[in-house]
């Protein structure tokens, strides 16, 4: 049997997925962002640092080092794809850059394009590690070229220019574009946190609060065109200050997801605007248990941040191998099945990442599990007796050589409504889901 490599196989199933969105595919397909974070994977995997150096060394360095290939023209598709990401100024490190490139490749359809050049430049191929690299294996090499062609059949129509938070996370917010009529002010009050324009309240008659256009938290990203990444304290006032009695076009970044929920790498951020504005809400506007104090400290204590991101605090049930079928329907035996054999749980924390999930111990932070969502074959909750257990499957011991079935994980959530948000954020991965089994 040929080897297999994890990030590949897992890639498949991704670009397997991906199949199954209707084309043009847009950001609103949850399969876009997963691959991207294992392309991303495998350009780093084998990458080698220099020694003495300052800088850590990442694959949007091996992929400026093209412009000055002669393999790859100055008006070639990947020259054009690299000037270009090299231009844009909402990005700031070169991590941002990989991954505003990786999309723009995507949508141009050029990956494998940009591999060929890779292998075909000595000063880049030298980056990675020959025992290590994907690109630097000749076995592998090939499915991962096969597999870049899959992905560039498909049509993509994505929203480049929202990248301003491609620095720091996969995860991209809901961005509009709000044409605002010419008038003496917006009566919009800023603030400026982490090099990004907040809007910290409205003022009371003003047109940004009759035309309802930005709401507590939202940041302005550009005004007619021009960034404000990494605006400078009064840097807006004085662009829109300079548009008085003109058109004015703003292109907004909601705080919230189209859900309703906090966009996640703003949950920091908005915790210090809310000193200075409690209007600033970080709970759903609809949830009826915002404010009630022992609610509200029960869900503190239920989650906690990391990087950014919400973590679950929950309890870790146990898992058993529930045979050689892991769909939906397994979890109606599946869950009682490992219930009854499990007699011991513990604390966890449960970190729900852009492509992948982990499991921590709470207590020792020893990892428990770790799984990327193409990876999960199912996922649900219990109905009754207890709303605040749910569990998904995976294929047990998925390195071995041969299919040992499938393993189902059960765990508990603190309540019943984060764990709907819990299992509704696991399936947002795969698109396959039961609510209640």
């Amino acid at each position: 049997m040929p080897p297999k490599d994890p990030l590949l196989e897992t890639l498949k199933v991704c670009i397997l997925n991906l199949s199954q969105c209707e084309s043009p595919v847009t950001d609103s397909c949850p399969h876009v962002s997963s691959c991207c974070e294992l392309l991303e994977l495998i350009l780093r995997k084998g990458l080698q640092q220099p020694v003495l150096s300052l800088v850590q060394r990442d694959y949007w360095h091996g992929l400026e080092q093209l412009l000055q290939s002669d393999t790859c023209g100055r008006l070639g598709s990947v020259s054009l794809a690299v000037e270009q990401t090299s231009g844009c100024r909402k990005l700031l490190s070169a991590q941002g850059r990989g991954r505003y490139f990786l999309r723009l490749a995507v949508q141009r359809r050029i990956l494998g394009t940009v591999v060929q050049h890779m292998l075909h430049t000595p000063r880049v191929i030298e980056f990675y590690s020959p025992t290590i690299s994907i690109l630097r294996n000749e076995e592998f090499l090939e499915p991962f070229m096969s597999l870049l062609m899959v992905i560039s059949e498909k049509e993509y129509k994505l929203d480049i220019e929202n990248c301003s938070f491609l620095d720091e996370s996969w995860l991209l917010p809901v961005c509009e574009t709000y044409e605002a009529v010419p008038c003496r002010q917006l009566g919009m009050v800023l603030r400026y946190v982490g090099g990004r324009v907040f809007v910290l309240d409205l003022l009371q008659g003003s047109q940004a609060e009759v035309d309802r256009f930005v709401q507590l938290g939202d940041i302005i990203d550009e005004v007619n065109g021009t960034s404000l990444r990494n605006a400078s304290n009064g840097q807006a006032s004085v662009v829109l200050s300079r548009l008085k009695s003109q058109p004015i076009s703003l292109r907004v970044l909601r705080c919230r997801d189209r859900e309703g929920s906090v966009f996640r790498p703003l949950v920091k951020p908005l915790r210090l605007l809310q000193q200075e504005n409690p209007a600033i809400l970080l709970s759903r506007p609809t949830d009826p248990t915002h404010g009630t104090g022992t609610t509200q400290r029960r869900h503190q204590q239920s989650q906690c941040l990391r990087d950014g991101r919400i973590v679950y605090v929950v309890q870790f049930l146990g898992k058993a191998n529930i045979g050689m079928y892991g769909g939906k329907e397994v979890l109606q035996y599946g869950i009682p099945f490992v219930l009854e054999r499990s007699h011991s749980q513990k604390e966890v924390l449960l970190d729900l990442k852009e492509t992948h999930l982990t499991c921590t111990e709470k207590s020792t932070k020893l990892e428990v599990f770790q799984h990327h969502y193409p990876e999960i074959s199912c996922v649900g909750r219990l109905s009754r007796p207890d709303y605040r257990v749910f569990a998904f499957c995976v294929a047990d011991a998925p390195d071995s050589p041969t299919s040992t079935g499938f393993c189902c994980v059960v765990l508990q959530a603190a309540s019943a409504p984060e764990c709907e948000d819990i299992v509704s954020r696991i399936a947002a991965g795969f698109k396959h889901t039961e609510w209640s089994v």
